[in-house]
């Protein structure tokens, strides 16, 4: 469909619907089908984010926990948002930020409800198989983990935030999410799964499939959306043969769009609304993955945030904000 096709918004999210539909994953339709409600899940990552709040910042590639005081309040503030409209933000926090002298912060969060996962301690590449790739700190300083095959450094990496949740601010883990997103998450590594069981989590998020985007700056298509769309219906959670379940990242993320795509906020604004009135279509399940180190950049007003609690109250009663605890409930229920 070319964008100069004459069409208004409700047809075309109505056939955005259709062309999704028939790639929602036969595994988790039947929870998503018996589901009264779609489950929209708030998500952010806690972390520094390469090239915000300025363009030319990489330095945080070797800092990622080093959360600077505009993030902190962000995500305070956006949590305070969220709760006040019934729901929790499920945030995933790397192990370093627990240095920092202060983390009352991050300790309120959790006992306001919000739940707080495991991001490993140096956001590191879970699939890596050579020292080198781990993460950038350890390439450039390779002496510390001097010794240590990949495997051993990425279960340490994983267990030293689960005990720095514990012994700084007194929160066990609340599931595990993979620095980055990986197109088939990890369907290629049982060794992973079994790794991620062992460490006590019962679910992960590390798949965020592969999806459209525009080139640096230029505004998305009919096209490019209803790909985005059809791309979320194959993020619908399920369980891999290990028993791990699986909550999958929703494209398209604001790395994606701010970083990658060059967007603006309102053609971001637009992705959230066609995926989420597919999501309360077929009662699925969108997990919004953002990171506020780079929306207080790009959307200080928490326009995306506030946009999502208004579909939900619009819906009158056909979707709810989830945490991800909640939807892996759900899938393990109607397995």
């Amino acid at each position: 469909m070319s964008i100069s096709t004459p069409i208004n918004r409700r047809q075309s999210l109505s056939l955005l619907a259709g062309a999704a539909s028939a790639m929602l994953p036969r595994r988790i339709c039947a929870a998503g089908t018996d589901s009264e409600q779609a489950q929209i899940a708030i998500t952010l990552d806690l972390e520094m984010s390469r090239n915000f709040p300025r363009w030319e910042d990489t330095k945080w590639d070797y800092e990622k926990g080093n959360l600077d005081d505009a993030t902190k309040a962000y995500t305070v503030e956006a949590c305070r948002r969220v709760k006040q409209n019934g729901g929790v933000i499920h945030c995933f926090c790397v192990g370093q930020v627990l240095e920092h002298e202060d983390v009352t912060w991050l300790s309120n969060i959790a006992k306001d409800g919000h739940p707080i996962g495991n991001h490993t301690y140096d956001h590191v590449n879970i699939l890596a198989e050579k020292s080198g790739a781990i993460q950038f700190k350890f390439k450039r300083a390779p002496w510390l983990i001097s010794g240590k095959k990949p495997g051993d450094v990425i279960r340490e990496n994983i267990q030293l935030t689960t005990k720095a949740l514990k012994q700084r601010i007194g929160v066990d883990n609340r599931g595990f999410r993979t620095p980055g997103g990986f197109h088939n998450g990890l369907a290629e590594r049982e060794d992973l799964q079994k790794m991620l069981l062992e460490c006590g989590f019962r679910w992960c998020s590390a798949k965020y499939p592969q999806h459209a985007n525009t080139k640096p700056g230029q505004q998305p298509t009919e096209d490019v959306y209803r790909r985005i769309v059809e791309a979320h219906a194959s993020a619908q959670p399920f369980v891999y043969p290990s028993g791990l379940i699986e909550v999958p990242m929703s494209p398209i993320s604001d790395i994606g769009a701010f970083r990658s795509g060059r967007w603006k906020l309102d053609w971001f604004l637009e992705s959230i609304r066609r995926v989420f009135a597919w999501t309360v279509e077929h009662k699925a399940v969108f997990d919004f993955l953002a990171h506020p180190s780079c929306l207080v950049a790009i959307d200080p007003k928490f326009r995306a945030i506030d946009l999502l609690c208004e579909l939900v109250a619009e819906s009158k009663g056909r979707a709810r904000i989830a945490d991800l605890d909640m939807i892996a409930a759900t899938v393990a229920k109607f397995q």
